[in-house]
């Protein structure tokens, strides 16, 4: 066996960015949606609704929920405390979670907002994040429908809050603005009078839609998806956005960080082996003559070690490789972590 210590230049640090589809067997795009009956009629219910893509005992793909900051749209916990309601703690917790403020409300565009629908990624469905610029969500309403994309390959400069990246969602797909036919909607593919149609948060897996973007007209780029804020009443505002969902196009991305380690036999080295075969081991002579001035041995694994001589991982080659005097090698050990 034979030792060489790498040096600094042997060592290069490579990053890639890996997409892959975000739904359960490897689908991109969902266009059924189940939910469970039971889910939405327990205490979760009131919270979020559950959706999956096949039938109620699959695998679950994301989640809705609807916040308010003042509480409509859900039932009061107590009717000596009003405005304590689900939806109003939904809204807290986003608040907390994604603004790390609880005095300050979404902004989506330039419209500040006191409610927004979320959906939520399941965690399994992907491993780091949601890659910007693959979005297309399709919404429908009676007659009228909006696909929604994220504004990522329009701007220079991202923006960051307490949950990382913000993008505004706009009118489009796969990252491309369009403009609503027939509406005024013609500013960076947002609503006319009510802002963009929400963020994507890609680093943690979450989508905030703007119901009144969604429930504007036609003409101002909406589709009349407007959201339900009855006081003291549950307005079934997760339901009324997941009957819409006509697809749900999306992909997940991860960086794989790769160390390439480049071992270079120079001519003068690993020409001579220990193997029983070559030197004999009673005497520790080379056995066949010829081997002293024109030794020939065959490279099949590179062992890595550290200073204590301690075997940290190993590299199997395809095939042996050939070496003696005459011939140098430079061969790559990839690592994946």
């Amino acid at each position: 066996m034979s030792y060489k210590r790498l040096e600094q230049g042997d060592f290069v640090v490579s990053s890639d960015a890996v997409a892959s589809p975000m739904w359960s067997n490897n689908i991109y795009t969902l266009t059924s949606f189940f939910t469970s009956s039971v889910q939405e009629s327990s205490n979760s219910g009131l919270y979020y609704l559950n959706v999956y893509d096949t039938a109620a005992t699959s695998s679950i793909q994301f989640a809705i929920a609807y916040g308010n900051l003042v509480g409509s749209g859900g039932a009061y916990f107590n009717s000596n405390t009003p405005g304590y309601t689900p939806t109003a703690t939904i809204y807290g917790q986003f608040q907390n979670l994604i603004l790390g403020d609880e005095n300050t409300n979404f902004t989506f565009g330039s419209y500040i907002s006191n409610e927004f629908w979320a959906i939520i990624l399941d965690r399994n469905r992907y491993k780091e994040s949601i890659l910007p610029g693959s979005l297309t969500l399709t919404i429908t309403n009676g007659s009228d429908a909006i696909s929604l994309t994220d504004d990522s390959r329009l701007v220079s400069t991202v923006n960051f809050n307490e949950a990382g990246r913000v993008y505004q969602l706009i009118s489009g797909s796969v990252g491309v603005k369009t403009t609503v036919t027939g509406t005024t909607n013609t500013v960076d593919g947002y609503s006319f009078n009510s802002g963009s149609y929400g963020w994507l948060l890609p680093d943690i897996g979450v989508i905030l839609l703007n119901p009144a973007a969604l429930g504007g007209t036609t003409a101002g780029g909406g589709i009349g998806l407007g959201s339900n804020k009855t006081t003291n009443t549950n307005g079934n505002n997760n339901r009324r956005l997941e009957e819409k969902l006509t697809s749900f196009s999306l992909n997940s991305q991860e960086t794989l960080t790769s160390n390439y380690i480049f071992i270079r036999p120079r001519t003068f080295e690993f020409n001579y082996s220990e193997n029983p075969s070559f030197i004999s081991g009673s005497t520790g002579d080379i056995i066949y003559t010829s081997f002293i001035n024109n030794p020939q041995t065959f490279i099949t694994t590179i062992g890595l070690y550290n200073d204590n001589s301690e075997l940290l991982a190993t590299a199997k080659l395809s095939r042996p490789l050939l070496k003696d005097f005459t011939k140098e090698a430079l061969i790559r050990v990839k690592l994946d972590f």
